[in-house]
């Protein structure tokens, strides 16, 4: 992570009135991505690449009503046209912001090996040390940095729920991390997945980000970026490519979010459904990597809490994005201010691209459980800092999985 400066799009929410609002409003299929404590950024689009738009399964329910196409024609947008590449264009007045108007369908093939692979950009969410230095709240001393170690390969033996999130940006491809959670509606079967909000959506100044897909166990074997050249999209996607269909972060983080200074961060969380790029297969992403974590919502009191284990894809130096690493340490308290809630903070030298991915701990009934994501952190990635999660991420949690309940 950069120096204390948020890792994913949210922003601190002074004036937070607890609403949530959906994210990401399924066109054909939408995706999201993770930020952490590393920012997302962008990668050049090979001119000869022609990517073919996929047209929604027969069955599976993705079907796109005639007034949402009628009402993104008002803003517009030509759907066919889109999937044609339009998405690349990118007018500030057309950087919708409101979910009804989100745009993400699927495009077959975009996500192709290299493109993941080349895609090394965070959506900036850093803190100056400086700035957090006369904090109001409870704020434990700065914890010791913590070197990020990588976890063990296979990925999908030793953290199958544990992906990479990708997404393009006005600057370009960009990247973040992102966990498979239990979904309520769908027990043993769920097809959501958990990030930052900042990963979703650029805050304040901006709108949702576009071609959001998610990638378990990406790079499962954890080979270098050289040996990853050329390689078959099965080798860096064995468990497929999984597209966001719906997608809801904090009204605090859309309305104030930013990419610097922690604004926001207490709520930087994001929910997303997600659907195969290939079409159904009859299993659902919590059946296809054989694991899915149950979220925390009311974990106890930070000095009850003897670890916390973050998970990540760091891309800024000195990571290249292709391995997956992990921190644990105690957490201690930050905050940012005396209104909004207190977040996790852990020693954790991972850069940008680990944002939005999961805090793991212990649940109470002793098993792993989501506890956090990661949203900020220094410009000199000595730590990072995660939202607790309360009564709002458990809102945009229940939101997403009721909207699919009956699917």
């Amino acid at each position: 992570m950069r120096p204390t400066r948020p890792l994913f799009a949210a922003r601190r929410a002074g004036s937070a009135r607890g609403r949530t609002t959906p994210v990401v409003a399924a066109v054909a299929l939408g995706a999201v991505l993770t930020l952490t404590a590393t920012a997302c950024g962008p990668t050049e689009d090979d001119a000869n690449s022609k990517p073919t738009a996929a047209a929604p399964a027969e069955g599976d329910g993705i079907q796109v009503p005639d007034d949402i196409k009628d009402r993104l024609k008002e803003h517009g947008i030509d759907l066919d046209k889109w999937k044609g590449g339009e998405w690349k264009n990118w007018d500030k007045d057309k950087w919708l912001r409101e979910a009804k108007d989100f745009v993400n369908p699927i495009i077959d093939g975009l996500w192709d090996s290299d493109r993941m692979r080349d895609a090394d950009k965070n959506p900036d969410h850093e803190v100056d040390d400086n700035d957090i230095s006369g904090d109001q709240g409870v704020t434990d001393p700065t914890p010791k940095p913590v070197r990020a170690a990588a976890a063990a390969t296979p990925y999908h033996d030793s953290a199958p729920y544990a992906g990479k999130l990708f997404f393009d940006g006005p600057e370009g491809s960009m990247v973040c991390s992102a966990t498979v959670v239990t979904d309520p509606a769908h027990p043993g079967k769920s097809n959501m997945i958990w990030t930052a909000g900042h990963c979703v959506h650029a805050g304040k100044n901006g709108g949702w980000y576009r071609n959001i897909a998610f990638v378990p166990s990406y790079n499962n074997g954890g080979k270098s970026a050289d040996q990853l050249q050329g390689a078959a999209k099965s080798e860096v996607a064995p468990y497929g490519v999984w597209w966001g269909s719906w997608a809801q972060t904090s009204d605090q983080w859309i309305e104030q979010g930013g990419p610097t200074g922690g604004e926001g961060a207490p709520y930087d969380f994001a929910a997303i459904h997600v659907t195969p790029e290939k079409g159904s297969t009859g299993k659902s992403l919590e059946e296809t990597v054989g694991s899915a974590l149950p979220v925390n919502f009311n974990a106890p009191a930070v000095p009850e809490i003897a670890q916390l284990t973050a998970k990540g894809y760091p891309a800024a130096p000195p990571y290249d994005g292709q391995k997956l690493y992990q921190c644990a340490d105690k957490p201690g308290r930050l905050s940012l201010n005396d209104t909004d809630p207190t977040m996790y903070r852990i020693g954790c030298t991972m850069t940008g691209g680990s944002s939005g991915g999961g805090w793991v701990g212990q649940g109470s009934d002793g098993k792993p459980a989501l506890v956090s994501n990661t949203s900020i952190g220094p410009v000199t990635s000595g730590w990072l800092a995660g939202p607790r999660l309360g009564k709002e991420a458990k809102g945009i949690y229940d939101a997403v999985s009721k909207k699919y309940a009956g699917q």
